[in-house]
């Protein structure tokens, strides 16, 4: 069987749907995936067969993905939720396509096509890697799934070690993160008797000038790697991270600035495994006191953890590969 997977070049879209094309790899398929050159270095050196649709660089649309259907003759094209142009190419050409999520169905009005209103691929399967207990119940109550196991991704680092305990992990993504909210979050985490792990992202190192002792920033963390070792994560409510710490049962407080943050944030708060503070909360004693208090009370980690055992449930993504045939033509 041959497997086209495509997505959006960026590691909060393409990251998800890695663990499954590993494993339809190592199920004996011959797997290619479409997306922009950002994330090809992953990819390829995971056997992956990455490239670039025509000229994209970022998104791909129907007419980028549509020569290249007819070049590799996938028997199956998995793609993301943030792809609806793969979505209406494969359903043009005849090849089945499934739906892979990146976390909650993803709320209207956040600058993404919902991939149930996509009238020109009707009917597809999702591959929902959000546990039920947090995934939106329109969704759940509508939509066909095939459940599968989040499984964080990145590359094999090796990480330094820190004396002090806890370990708190503050992220705002790579698309959301400023220099002044990474700095007020510093000021008040620094005040914890704990050691704090900043991931950077897009903001330089030279812009936090001398950090206290007991923080580390770096331009890039190996989130997979770090998250076992963490006992809160502070960040901006990207699905990635959220359900990265969920799969580890560590509590969370979310700061979310816009896309499906406050939607996960809402969804968070609810289960009992995370605290919020809005934007117009925002402010160095805020970020100390709650993340004093994920620490401090174990109900928090008690809900958290809750959902790691969810998670651990579902389908791995090698349970669900071997199911993928099924989805595939048969021609």
């Amino acid at each position: 069987m041959r497997v086209l997977f495509a997505s959006l070049a960026s590691v909060g879209h393409t990251y998800p749907l890695v663990p499954l094309a590993i494993a339809v790899r190592d199920a004996g398929h011959e797997v290619h995936f479409a997306a922009g050159e950002q994330v090809h270095g992953p990819l390829a050196s995971n056997g992956l067969r990455p490239f670039r649709p025509a000229d994209s660089f970022y998104e791909v649309y129907a007419e980028d993905l549509e020569p290249e259907l007819a070049r590799l003759r996938p028997d199956l094209v998995v793609h993301e939720w943030g792809l609806p142009g793969a979505a209406i190419a494969a359903y043009r050409a005849g090849i089945p396509g499934l739906w892979h999520g990146f976390g909650r169905m993803i709320p209207e009005g956040i600058g993404l096509e919902l991939p149930t209103r996509i009238t020109d691929a009707p009917g597809r399967p999702h591959l929902d890697i959000c546990p039920p207990s947090l995934q939106d119940k329109d969704f759940l109550a509508t939509e066909k799934r095939i459940s599968l196991r989040p499984v964080p991704f990145t590359q094999p680092t090796e990480l330094p070690a820190w004396d002090r305990q806890p370990l708190i992990y503050l992220t705002l993504g790579t698309a959301f993160g400023t220099a002044g909210m990474l700095t007020t979050a510093i000021e008040g985490l620094s005040t914890l008797d704990a050691h704090v792990v900043v991931a950077a992202g897009r903001v330089p190192l030279d812009q936090f000038g001398d950090v206290p002792n007991n923080v580390t920033v770096q331009a890039w963390v190996p989130q997979a790697e770090l998250l076992p070792h963490v006992d809160v994560v502070v960040h901006h409510g990207g699905s990635g991270t959220m359900l990265g710490a969920l799969s580890v049962g560590v509590p969370q407080l979310v700061l979310p600035q816009g896309a499906d943050q406050f939607a996960n944030a809402d969804a968070l708060s609810s289960a009992g495994a995370a605290l919020c503070l809005l934007p117009d909360e925002l402010g160095a004693d805020a970020i100390a006191e709650l993340t004093g208090q994920l620490l401090r009370q174990p109900s928090y980690l008690d809900a958290a953890r809750a959902v790691a055992e969810e998670i651990a449930r579902m389908p791995s993504p090698d349970d669900v590969a071997h199911q993928l045939p099924d989805y595939a033509r048969t021609e």
